[in-house]
């Protein structure tokens, strides 16, 4: 990155941590991870509803659309930590094996690059480790 382009970044941070002190103090050190544990995992029936064949009966079922969000938050570069994390969470909710996720992300180091597919697989494994652990 160039130096110019890091100025800009850095000004941006502070911009943003500016607003959220000027909009609630408490914002500026959230972490983005907590809300997570806001957002439960849905049921299978209801991501069903939401995601699947209710509004969109001859479209794709749930568990398609989800590894479909899946494939384009890894294209634009797994950036959305705490959305792609639910959303692996749902798919899995809905049916889709950790390697069926697996390999969508990695499908999609072809078109995001490497290092988007590298980002998006440490948050799946994360997901899947947590799972492991969740069950035992």
């Amino acid at each position: 990155m160039t130096d110019a382009f890091n100025k800009m970044f850095q000004q941006m941070l502070q911009s943003g941590q500016e607003m959220a002190r000027a909009f609630n103090p408490a914002l500026e050190h959230v972490d983005t991870r907590a809300f997570e544990k806001l957002v439960p995992t849905m049921p299978s029936d209801m991501l069903e509803m939401w995601f699947g064949k209710t509004f969109n009966r001859d479209g794709l079922d749930a568990r398609t659309r989800l590894l479909v969000t899946i494939a384009a938050m890894t294209v634009q570069g797994a950036h959305a930590e705490p959305q792609l994390r639910l959303t692996i969470r749902h798919a899995r909710e809905a049916g889709a094996s950790a390697r069926e996720i697996a390999e969508v992300i990695y499908q999609m180091g072809m078109f995001g690059g490497i290092p988007a597919m590298q980002k998006a697989l440490e948050i799946a494994q994360g997901v899947f480790t947590e799972d492991e652990d969740e069950t035992e």
